[in-house]
């Protein structure tokens, strides 16, 4: 692990130079390491019925995640998903982004367990709920 830890700037620069077709933008870095991700609702990511769709939320959840383990550990690109699980708790606004909060559960040395609650802006109740485990791998 590093001993720098990325600011929100550094952050959003890696995102977006490393993967430029998501839409998920960085709102928020707590001192913590908990961070707070958006993505836009939009038509795209409407299915049918009017409501957003389960791969955004589960984008979003994992993005959260990743954001969230690169802000305490530094820029570390091969950080991968190991488990990535999600509750859908009630159907989320069509006309707003959805805002997920995330924190870490347990930062050890080779695994990261977090926890992303998922909200449609401005909303109190949550729409989505997700745990997930990264692995870390080992900088030399």
């Amino acid at each position: 692990m590093t001993e720098h830890r990325p600011t929100h700037e550094e952050l959003t620069a890696f995102l977006q130079a490393e993967f430029p077709q998501n839409r998920c933008t960085l709102e928020e870095v707590d001192e913590d390491g908990s961070v707070v991700v958006a993505h836009p609702v939009g038509e795209t990511e409407l299915r049918p019925g009017g409501t957003v769709s389960g791969p955004i939320m589960m984008t979003l959840a994992d993005v959260a995640l990743y954001i969230a383990i690169l802000a305490r550990i530094g820029i570390v690109p091969l950080a991968v998903t190991t488990n990535l699980a999600i509750n859908f708790l009630r159907k989320p606004r069509a006309d707003r982004r959805i805002v997920a909060r995330c924190r870490l559960m347990k930062l050890g040395r080779s695994l990261a367990v977090g926890e992303v609650w998922i909200y449609s802006e401005g909303e109190d109740e949550p729409v989505a709920h997700a745990t997930g485990t990264y692995s870390i791998p080992r900088v030399r």
